[in-house]
Order: C-alpha cells, then structure tokens, then sequence
C-alpha cells in the first residue's frame, strides 16, 4: 500500500499493517454520516437517538454473524486493550469460587501479560506457558498448567509479531479434559478478517476484537462473552451494555467498525490467499538477495497469512526501521503498543533466539491494499538500507 508522499517523493510503501490499518473509504464515510447526521445518543428515547441506536445495533449483528454467536452476547469496547483487560479481570473477579488461578502463554500481546502481572501483584496466581521455537503453544503444557483453583486460560489466535496461528480447539479440549469448568478467553484481534474465528465450535467463552487491523476506525472494539458467563465490568457509571461496559456509545467508530468488518469478511478467503501469496513472494525474494536474513517464528507458508519477522543479521532493527523510512518503506521491530522500549521483544525472546537474531529483528506486516509493486520496494530498499548499516556497524567493530 502506498501512503501520500511528499513532494517530489515516491508514493510510501506502508508494511505495518500489524500496528494499524488505513480506514477504507466507505469506512471515513460511516464515521463522518454518524458524527454528523446520526450524532444522537443511543440512549435517548427520540428519533435522532433511535437513529443512532440501529448504527449500534447494525455492527453487533455484523460482528455476531461472524462469529456465529448471539448479538446480544457482544459488547462494545474502547478497543482490543480494553477487552483484553476486561476479560482478565472481569471473569477472575466475577468466578471467586472457582478459584484465583490464571493460564496464558509466553508470547501474548502486552495486554494480556502486563494485566495478568499486575492481578499477580494483587493476589491472584499466573502461569504464563512457554512456547517452541515457532512460537506455538503445546495444547498439552497448556492442560497440565491447569489445576483446581483455574478459572481461565487466555490464549491468542494469530500472534501479533510473528503471525503464528495457535491451535485454539486443540487447547481448549485438552484444558476442559483436566478441568470442564474452566473458561477460554481468545484474543483475535491479529486474527479478525484474516482467518475464521468461531468460539462456539472451538469451546471458546471470550473473544476479543479490534476495529483498526481491518480499516477500521481506532478507538473501537469487542469483547463476546458467551452467554451465562459471569463476568464483572471494569467501570461504573451507566446502563449501556447490559451495564456491563457503561459509558455512551462511541457511535461513529462502531459504525465504522461495522462498516469495515461487513467488507473485509466478504473477501475474506481471497484477501488471505492473495496476501500468503505476497509474503512468500517477499521472504523469497529477500533471502535471495540479501544474506544472513533469517525468519524467525513459523515456517512463512503455516503462519498468518499478513505477518512475517525476519532477522537481517549484522544491521540492528531499530536502525533499519529508520533507514527503510528514509527510502519511503515502513515497518516496525515489533508491537506497536512496546515499540518504543529498547528491551528485546519478549516473544522473540520466548522462542530462544540468538541476541543477533534478537537485536536485528523486523516485523513486515500486509492488508489488503499491499501490491507486488509494494513487495518489491521493500526488498530493493531493504537491500540497500541493510548493505549500509552493516557496513557502518562493521567500520565501528574495528574501532
């Protein structure tokens, strides 16, 4: 996807698709109708509100079909961060019966990990599932974490820096096998509009969404909760949501998210195919000019379809994060919600790789606007920028 250039530059090639997605225009168009002529609130009994109410209601339906669950058993969100944290500590203070014991593994999104070190600090027991060097999880190791006190276990469908797809039916059997009370919380939000996602035929309770991975506004997000699942809001105040989640309605980012979900998942089959085209295409083409470049999580044709990590031994990836900018290419070096942290991403970590491997790591993410033109910049860019920091990390090796 080309991005506005600036003046006299070449249209930018945007591959960091994992930490946001442009808004399609029908999208802007939705959001802009509901802050402008639909602007009641939801809650008002009137025609601009009733209005503004069938804009909530629509997406819900949207989101529901699917997922193939009940509308009612969503709920609207300030996004992915929030659901996740919602999940976590809703159900764990909701279910104080069922015990103080959460499951989750090595590789989720920050989300997850910081809330359940946090519920750590206040009491509750975690055990985080370390994973292999594909950055799956063993279904297995998940079960034998659980124990009598478990309440829930939060895993991730598609990881969100190196795109591996986890085996969520395969996990939840084996976790209800050692213990059938026990709750699945998923986290889909890599995984929406890429892949199926169907918490009802999976044994999944909780799923979590995110409008702006799929051109969608941002602000905007989900959480389903399966039907008699007890579950405690995060905040007081209103009767929006069942009272589950209070506050008015952000009706012009659910409107967009609607908007973006319908469309995505009407080409959803082709989009994924036609973009695990692409990123093979780019993991050849890289490997095959430029040395020591090494992908790091799942073999490129079993992850998702939109997400590869590749290690550019020699060149640190901060570094040609910003030399790939210069030449009007972009991507990160991992989520964006840490990418400003000089740490080590904690998933490449989980999966053992070598500090080189560590230290020079890149996320390139696609969409659905991501040409052959776009894979190509990339890697005539990342040859370049890759040829110029190693020969100036290797000028101050000698020094």
């Amino acid at each position: 996807m080309a991005t506005q250039p600036g003046p006299g530059m070449a249209p930018a090639v945007y591959l960091d698709n994992a930490a946001t997605t442009r808004a399609r225009p029908e999208v802007v168009e939705a959001v802009v109708a509901a802050l402008q002529d639909r602007f009641g609130n939801p809650a008002s009994l009137h025609t601009a509100g009733l209005e503004a109410e069938r804009l909530v209601k629509e997406t819900r339906s949207v989101l529901a079909g699917a997922l193939d669950v009940p509308a009612d058993d969503l709920y609207f969100t300030s996004g992915g961060t929030e659901a996740n944290n919602w999940a976590l500590r809703g159900v764990l203070a909701a279910n104080p019966r069922l015990g103080r014991h959460l499951v989750t593994t090595a590789i989720e999104h920050s989300s997850i990990l910081t809330t359940a070190r946090q519920l750590e600090s206040e009491g509750y027991r975690v055990t985080v599932v370390p994973v292999d060097r594909q950055g799956r999880v063993d279904p297995e190791q998940v079960a034998a974490a659980v124990a009598g006190d478990t309440v829930l276990v939060s895993v991730m469908l598609v990881n969100n820096e190196i795109g591996t797809i986890q085996p969520v039916a395969e996990i939840a059997r084996a976790v209800r096998s050692r213990r059938p009370q026990v709750l699945i919380h998923l986290d889909a939000v890599q995984a929406f509009g890429k892949l199926p996602v169907r918490p009802r035929a999976w044994g999944v309770d909780l799923v979590t969404l995110s409008a702006h991975k799929i051109h969608g506004p941002k602000g905007t997000g989900a959480l389903y909760v399966r039907r008699g699942v007890r579950i405690q809001p995060l905040l007081t105040g209103g009767e929006q949501e069942g009272g589950l989640r209070p506050g008015t309605h952000n009706v012009p980012g659910i409107a967009g998210f609607g908007v973006a979900a319908r469309l995505i998942l009407a080409e959803q089959p082709e989009l994924s195919r036609r973009m695990q085209a692409l990123k093979l295409r780019l993991v050849e083409r890289v490997q095959a000019e430029i040395p020591e470049v090494y992908v790091n999580g799942p073999d490129p044709a079993e992850g998702a379809p939109h997400i590869v990590n590749l290690s550019v031994v020699g060149a640190r990836g901060e570094v040609l994060v910003h030399a790939l900018a210069q030449r009007g290419v972009y991507v990160s070096t991992g989520s964006a919600c840490t990418s400003r942290r000089t740490a080590p991403s904690h998933v490449l970590q989980a999966l053992g790789l070598s500090p080189e491997r560590l230290d020079s790591a890149l996320r390139v993410s696609l969409s659905r606007e991501t040409t052959e033109d776009d894979v190509e910049r990339f890697v005539a860019a990342l040859k370049e920028a890759a040829a110029e920091v190693r020969a100036v990390a290797a000028v101050r090796a000698r020094r």
